[in-house]
């Protein structure tokens, strides 16, 4: 069904028509984020405009764009294969319209591809999908996309990413915990800005019995702080705590976690629409 949107246009025409001096990006609420560098390179990351699943799982946001309005992408990159991470309606509209590649792993294509059969109900092609996994880099216009790993027990094959710029560096960990992976990222990269998937645990209904489950999705206070030190962020940007019923947070606890450390140096508390520069 056609996703409508709460917000009109705006944010589709704000990215669209900002001139960023370095890098912008902007928080879509979810895990969700898009990437605009200064030569215009445009990247959608883990895109969702769905409404999930009630009663079983409730968006709690507003949907902030209409995908059929953006025509200037140059790619979407997808962490995972969950629904809030690769999603048709979200993100196929994207690939039509603005001729945009998918990057994703394997776990991920099978979704898009058999599962909701983008190339049958999209007009996209099988040249628009990219399979990646750790370990690779690619060129996307002025961006060099590292592929790395992930730690995220509920998904069949996770991924993060880095995303490098002349004027700084981005790190999506999708919905990742801590991994031991990660003092080696911190190592190879300097990560100015990282997003890590932040929530509380809460009672949600089993997937197939419906019976309320204690459900941990994200990472709680202690474990993002982990993840950011391990990660050497200089910036930590608390995503999806806004998103689910019965598993938001309050992402300003984590000064008091954050302070004894020397990593993150910096919160950067963001909403849903919100831009942030690097």
């Amino acid at each position: 069904m056609p996703i409508e949107s709460d917000w009109g246009d705006w944010l589709v025409r704000d990215v669209e028509t900002a001139e960023p001096d370095g890098v912008a990006i902007w928080y879509l609420g979810c895990n969700g984020f898009v990437v605009k560098g200064s030569g215009g390179t445009t990247v959608f990351i883990d895109p969702y405009v769905g409404l999930g699943s009630p009663p079983r799982t409730v968006r709690m946001i507003p949907v902030p764009f209409d995908p059929t309005d953006v025509t200037d992408a140059d790619a979407v990159l997808a962490t995972h294969e969950h629904t809030d991470h690769v999603h048709g309606e979200s993100q196929a509209p994207i690939l039509e319209n603005a001729g945009a590649t998918l990057y994703a792993p394997d776990d991920s294509l099978a979704v898009a591809l058999e599962e909701e059969s983008w190339t049958d109900e999209w007009a996209v092609s099988e040249d628009q999908f990219t399979e990646v996994e750790e370990g690779d880099s690619f060129e996307i216009g002025e961006f060099t996309v590292h592929v790395e790993d992930a730690n995220d027990a509920d998904a069949t094959h996770p991924v993060s990413y880095v995303l490098e710029h002349e004027a700084g560096t981005f790190f999506h960990g999708g919905d990742t915990k801590p991994s031991d992976e990660f003092h080696r990222i911190g190592e190879t990269y300097d990560i100015d800005l990282g997003a890590l998937a932040f929530g509380t645990v809460g009672m949600i209904p089993d997937k197939e019995t419906r019976e309320p489950k204690r459900t941990r999705w994200y990472n709680d206070e202690n474990q993002i702080v982990e993840a950011a030190a391990a990660l050497r962020l200089d910036r930590l940007l608390p995503s999806h705590w806004d998103m689910w019923k019965g598993l938001t947070a309050d992402p300003t606890v984590l000064h008091h976690h954050a302070r004894g450390f020397d990593y993150p140096r910096r919160l950067e508390l963001v909403e849903i629409g919100d831009r942030t520069d690097i």
